[in-house]
C-alpha cells in the first residue's frame, strides 16, 4: 500500500453503496478491476465528498471492494445508501486525517462567514502552467508546484475570493481527468 500515487482519478464509473457493518462497497456500472483501483486507493464518497472518504482495502471484483474502517465517512455508523457517486484517487493517505481536509469538502467554519471550501488535487504540470498565466480569480489557484495541493478558498469580509494553495506532495501527476477542471484547467 502506497502512500500516494500520481493518479488524479483512477475511476469514477458507475454508483455504489457501502454497508457499515463489514465495509463492503458493492457498485453499479463499475469497474474496479480494469480500471486499476488497489489497496491503498482514496475512495472519495459523494460529489464534493459528502458522504467523506475511505482507504480501499481489497478489490474482490469489478463491483466489490471492501475499505479499511468507515471513520473517515461523514456518519460512520451509516451505511451509504446504492446510487451514490464516487471518484477513486491516489491522493496522499495522510490527508484523510487531516482536519484541514476532512469531509464534506465544502464547510462553513474558520474565518469567514461565507462557506469555506478545501480540498485536495492532483495538480499536473499543464495545469500549472495555465494556471500561472491566468488573470483575475482564475490565477489565485496557480500553485508553486505541480503535485498533490491542498487548496482552501473562502470569501473575505470586503467580498473578494482568497486562495491558500499548499503543495503536500510535489512530483508528477498522470491520468488528470478529474472534477477539478473548474479550478484547474486543462486547456
Amino acid at each position: 500500500m502506497a502512500l500516494w500515487g500520481n493518479k488524479d482519478l483512477v475511476t469514477n464509473a458507475g454508483t455504489i453503496g457501502i454497508a457499515y457493518t463489514n465495509g463492503l462497497v458493492t457498485g453499479t456500472a463499475t469497474t474496479f478491476v480494469t480500471a486499476g483501483v488497489s489497496a491503498g486507493d482514496v475512495l472519495v464518497v459523494g460529489a464534493g465528498a459528502t458522504f467523506g472518504y475511505a482507504i480501499v482495502e481489497s478489490v474482490t471484483d469489478a463491483t466489490s471492494l471492501t475499505i479499511v474502517d468507515t471513520a473517515g465517512l461523514v456518519d460512520p455508523a451509516a451505511d451509504v445508501p446504492a446510487g451514490a457517486t464516487y471518484a477513486i484517487t491516489q491522493e496522499p493517505l495522510y490527508t484523510l486525517g487531516d482536519s484541514t481536509y476532512r469531509a464534506p469538502e465544502s464547510k462553513d467554519v474558520g474565518f469567514s462567514t461565507s462557506p469555506v471550501f478545501t480540498g485536495v488535487f492532483g495538480v499536473d504540470s499543464t495545469e500549472v502552467s495555465i494556471a500561472n498565466t491566468a488573470t483575475g480569480d482564475a490565477r489565485k489557484y496557480a500553485p508553486a508546484h505541480s503535485g498533490w495541493v491542498g487548496v482552501t478558498t473562502y470569501i473575505d469580509m470586503h467580498g473578494n475570493l482568497r486562495v491558500k494553495t499548499e503543495v503536500l506532495v510535489a512530483g508528477g501527476i498522470s491520468n488528470d481527468n478529474a472534477a477539478d477542471d473548474t479550478e484547474y484547467p486543462n486547456t
